[in-house]
């Protein structure tokens, strides 16, 4: 019996934004579901308008397991993980610890393949996975902010100030293109075009 499915699907109970009061409690699983349609349509754009060599399944397996080490580790807050150097650097020696423990979860045949999918990479496909990840931390605080709560003030500004520094177009084009609707209302979303 193997239990790696098992474990994935407790995503859900590990809280993001834990040093935050949030008006709608967000969770791994939902954040990784996110992420991951980010990620695809990123990647879509990259091969579609500039004809990059990527593909997008790929990119989206990738974004659906980005945290699933935090499914052993929880979600350490960023304030805390990057608060030094030296605890940067031991949560990553964590991240491997986990990322060892759910591949011994899998049949030995399996792990090779799922190895990329819990390790972190510096390649292209990563690249964008981390872009999309970064993504989704500034819609939460776009959402948030619509709700009026300013909790999410700083947090946003220093995200969209990072999403500026992401020398990629096929990122900064699904942040042009798409990130502003998740500011809008429902009905906002549903009015006619040109209606606004």
């Amino acid at each position: 019996m193997y239990h790696f499915f098992a474990y994935m699907g407790r995503l859900k109970f590990i809280r993001r934004w834990g040093l935050m009061r949030s008006t709608q409690p967000e969770n791994d699983a939902e954040h990784s579901l996110q992420v991951a349609m980010i990620a695809h349509g990123i990647a879509m754009i990259a091969r579609d308008r500039y004809h990059k060599d990527v593909n997008p399944e790929h990119v989206l397996a990738l974004a659906v397991y980005h945290d699933a080490t935090e499914v052993i580790t929880g979600d350490l807050p960023t304030p805390v993980k990057y608060h030094s150097p030296e605890l940067r650097t031991s949560y990553k020696q964590l991240e491997g610890l986990a990322a060892r423990k759910l591949l011994g979860m899998l049949p030995e045949g399996m792990r090779p393949a799922f190895e990329p999918y819990l390790t972190d990479g510096e390649d292209y496909a990563h690249q964008l996975v981390k872009a999309a990840d970064r993504i989704s931390a500034y819609t939460k605080c776009m959402v948030e902010q619509r709700a009026g709560n300013h909790e999410f003030d700083a947090a946003g500004e220093n995200v969209r100030k990072s999403l500026q520094q992401i020398d990629l177009p096929e990122v900064q084009d699904f942040i042009a293109e798409f990130v502003p609707s998740f500011a809008m209302t429902l009905d906002e979303l549903n009015a006619p075009e040109g209606d606004a």
